[in-house]
């Protein structure tokens, strides 16, 4: 057995078989405690682009396990590798929280399917409470907010109201990306 197959038994703490990049393709509990793959997660949150075989120099295993296991934690839908913008980058004019109820011939899950890809939202979450949904928008200005809400809140009978609350300042919002930090 050579080093490098060492290693990779060593990190993934496989089993004798040497079939360290073998993980299920169906997601398990177990799929992100892998600790081969959280590195190399973790060195892909940092750049979504990294080529695989830096991560793999980087990690001390071949190429192939890199792409493997990204493969079949994409195939598991368990890892997805996407752009993301951080809106107070780009200085964006309009920061709102809506407070959405949603209508009792839907569900909550239904209405965020929905709205999931509008490219205005930047989070969305069930909540318990006084709503059923609270959606934060990021816009360029008011007249997006407007037609956001024109186009995606009223007049659908998935919503029953919807309160906004715009947003004056930010103090503190570490769901953004921050510079190669980790939380």
């Amino acid at each position: 057995m050579s080093n490098s197959s060492n290693r990779i038994v060593h990190l993934s703490q496989s089993n004798d078989n040497n079939d360290s990049d073998q993980l299920p393709r169906v997601p398990t509990r177990d799929t992100l405690k892998d600790k081969l793959n959280q590195r190399i997660i973790d060195m892909l949150e940092i750049d979504g682009r990294k080529p695989f075989n830096e991560i793999a120099k980087s990690l001390e295993i071949s190429e192939g396990t890199v792409r493997n296991r990204v493969n079949r934690m994409k195939d598991a839908g368990v890892l997805q590798i996407k752009a993301l913008v951080d809106r107070s980058a780009i200085n964006y004019a309009t920061d709102s929280m809506l407070g959405i109820k949603v209508a009792s011939t839907s569900s909550p899950t239904e209405v965020a399917k929905r709205l999931q890809d509008c490219n205005e939202i930047v989070f969305i979450i069930w909540v318990t409470g006084r709503y059923d949904l609270l959606v934060e928008i990021a816009s360029e200005g008011d007249e997006t907010l407007t037609r956001f809400l024109d186009e995606h809140c009223f007049n659908n009978g998935d919503i029953k109201d919807v309160e906004v609350m715009k947003g004056l300042a930010t103090y503190k919002n570490q769901f953004l990306l921050k510079s190669q930090e980790k939380l």
